[in-house]
């Protein structure tokens, strides 16, 4: 039998916030894989390197972790008024599927440099010197997300001074802004950004207990519960939740049954199939502790705690958009994240996370009983990592 050849494929290796990801021109894709189908989802999950049941995705360029198994497609937009199409895929590790079901708010601080660069945004539009704003749809979620971006000399600036928590080294500024970033929610609330019609829920999970919850659908479907509900402090580090196998069975039930509370499946068996969303968080009010670099973050620092589990583990530092749907609950009196942070209306927020701390900021409206959010302030940075070509066996998808 012949051997068949290993084709390439023009790339891009960018970190975006505290993700990195496989970024695509749509153009630059194998025909078969310019659109939805078997044939796209099996060519990243090559590129990717899975499934992998050793759970290392040695043969790819995946990074073993949630935050590093992620792929992104990018083409000229063919919406009004905005630059670029950017579409999300979160591979799983060790499982044949790709998770078309949400955004990532990491990577879409990629975006906009990438757009740029690779000529998907106007040249007219990109100044000598300043900050190019770059209009962003975003193909999962249909929500406009608005970046800008820096530019040097007519170029996009990388480097800078700007500093995250979970990222090792500084980068230059991107501000983010996700507009109307409420999903409309398919549960009994019907299309209120909480699902359920309600602030707070008392959630029943079969052999884990019933306690408070609020389900939102803000940035990505988020489950919050309370730390102390489910025997956790909100200091908690990666190692004290990924090296427990029934923990994270708990938080999989969790998640399981909030998505189905929330209307996002029908069976708590589909939940299988939907790794990507609805995320699980929990909060707590602010204590003093020592985040993963070491650094000391104290009481004082921040508003609350919060950690929150992405594809079956937690999260290094958090996810984008579950930053949002963090700031939006804030926002909003009454939610669970709200009372974590103290109570009271607030625009912005600065939680602590397992890296350290990350502000947020969310304008919120309440018009005859409905919630609503126009949108929702984070500051990010990017970098190119690598480009050029990835490379996969001509008979891989």
């Amino acid at each position: 039998m012949a051997n068949v050849p290993q084709i390439k494929i023009p790339a891009t290796y960018m970190r975006g916030g505290t993700s990195k990801g496989v970024f695509f021109r749509l153009d630059d894709l194998p025909e078969r894989c310019r659109v939805p189908g078997e044939a796209r989802d099996q060519l990243l999950l090559r590129v990717i390197g899975s499934p992998d049941p050793y759970g290392k995705q040695i043969d790819g360029m995946g990074g073993a972790t949630s935050s590093t198994s992620k792929t992104v497609i990018l083409c000229k937009s063919t919406k009004p008024d905005h630059d670029v199409d950017y579409l999300f895929g979160q591979v799983s590790i060790d499982k044949a599927f790709v998770d078309w079901s949400g955004n990532c708010g990491n990577l879409s601080a990629a975006v906009g440099p990438f757009a740029i660069s690779n000529g998907l945004v106007d040249p007219a539009r990109v100044p000598e010197n300043g900050l190019c704003t770059v209009r962003i749809w975003q193909v999962n979620i249909s929500k406009t997300i608005i970046a800008h971006v820096p530019i040097t000399n007519g170029a996009v600036q990388e480097t800078g001074d700007f500093e995250l928590d979970g990222v090792t080294f500084p980068a230059a500024e991107v501000q983010i802004e996700f507009i109307d970033p409420a999903d409309e929610g398919e549960g009994d609330g019907g299309g209120s950004m909480f699902p359920t019609g309600r602030l707070v829920d008392q959630l029943e999970v079969p052999g884990v207990g019933t306690f408070e919850a609020t389900m939102i659908n803000a940035g990505i479907p988020t489950v919050f519960v309370n730390a102390e509900a489910i025997g956790y402090t909100g200091t908690e580090l990666q190692d004290a939740v990924n090296g427990d196998q029934k923990a994270l069975a708990m938080f999989e039930t969790i998640r399981a049954y909030g998505a189905l509370r929330m209307g996002l499946i029908k069976d708590v068996s589909e939940a299988a199939k939907r790794q990507h969303t609805p995320k699980v968080a929990f909060v707590a009010k602010p204590k003093d502790y020592v985040s993963s670099s070491g650094k000391e973050v104290k009481a004082g620092d921040v508003d609350l705690l919060v950690r929150a589990l992405s594809m079956g583990k937690l999260h290094h530092a958090m996810m984008g958009t579950a930053a949002v749907a963090i700031g939006t609950a804030a926002a909003i009196p009454g939610t669970l994240v709200n009372q974590a942070a103290g109570g009271g209306a607030r625009s912005q927020v600065r939680f602590g996370h397992p890296s350290g701390t990350l502000r947020v900021g969310a304008e919120a409206n309440q018009a005859s009983g409905e919630w609503t959010v126009t949108k929702a302030i984070m500051s990010r940075s990017a970098r190119v990592l690598m480009e050029g070509n990835v490379r996969v066996p001509g008979d891989a998808f």
